[in-house]
């Protein structure tokens, strides 16, 4: 009983893994290992190409059965961070998108301290080829990137969740930052509720000026509202005063009611 309850903890502890369309279930029975090596045991699947469970992720395991007995599957990204408080995306190269950019040491002291405070954290991996869109990008608060050698830039998922993993555990031997300041986030489902609302209210007052601009207009607005990390009392009074405004607001046709947005 007492191996039981110390795996338990274990799997309690720290970030979210989560794989974006993982295309090999090898990869993902390595990425397994890496998270046990450093005890972190929440793994989260969206959409694996070859489906779950996957008896070759368990070989690949290497006996890290809690892992991948305790993974779940989600159709989606956004779907898969719903429940999560602070979101890192990782990313081979720093995005236009005006999100702040850090490396793994400074990620990984930034989830302790959120860890910390009880606030529930992950960390986004993409495909094994070609990593995460700009629009699975914007779903996160920050972005985490490796200082790897130009001239061969290219992590193996394993090799980038085995870094976070090996950052994550250095900080618990370090002190934690002070928190009492600092408001727990609301959930990103909160959030996307917004972005929702605004993409409704603004396309029938004829905000989006195209169709082809409208999903990087989407995806800065998302940007914006996600940045300054609200609290579920903040977005509900900062919807609680566009919902004022809108029934003062008439409806436009597309494209008559806002400046190009570029």
């Amino acid at each position: 009983m007492a191996g039981t309850d110390k795996q338990q903890d274990m799997l309690a502890e720290g970030p979210a893994i989560i794989l974006v369309e993982p295309q090999l279930g090898e990869n993902i029975g390595m990425v397994a290992r890496a998270m046990a090596n450093f005890g972190l045991g929440e793994l989260r699947l969206v959409s694996p190409r070859d489906g779950w469970p996957n008896e070759k992720a368990r070989a690949a395991a290497s006996r890290a059965d809690h892992v991948i007995d305790a993974a779940v599957m989600f159709d989606d990204t956004a779907g898969a961070i719903a429940d999560l408080n602070f979101v890192y995306a990782t990313t081979a190269r720093p995005r236009d998108n005006f999100k702040p950019v850090r490396g793994p040491v400074e990620a990984a002291g930034e989830l302790r301290t959120r860890f910390a405070a009880g606030q529930k954290t992950g960390i986004l991996f993409g495909r094994e080829r070609w990593g995460l869109t700009n629009e699975e990008v914007a779903l996160a608060d920050e972005i985490v990137t490796f200082p790897v050698n130009p001239a061969f830039a290219s992590l193996n998922i394993a090799q980038a969740v085995l870094l976070m993993s090996y950052e994550w555990m250095k900080t618990g031997d370090q002190a934690v930052r002070p928190v009492e300041s600092r408001p727990e986030p609301a959930a990103k489902q909160h959030v996307e509720s917004l972005v929702a609302y605004l993409d409704r209210v603004l396309d029938e007052r004829g905000y989006f000026r195209t169709e082809a601009k409208k999903p990087k207009m989407i995806e800065n607005l998302r940007t914006l509202v996600t940045r300054p990390g609200f609290t579920v009392e903040e977005l509900a009074v900062l919807r609680g005063v566009l919902t004022s405004l809108e029934k003062f607001s008439p409806r436009k046709p597309r494209g008559s009611g806002a400046p190009d947005a570029g």
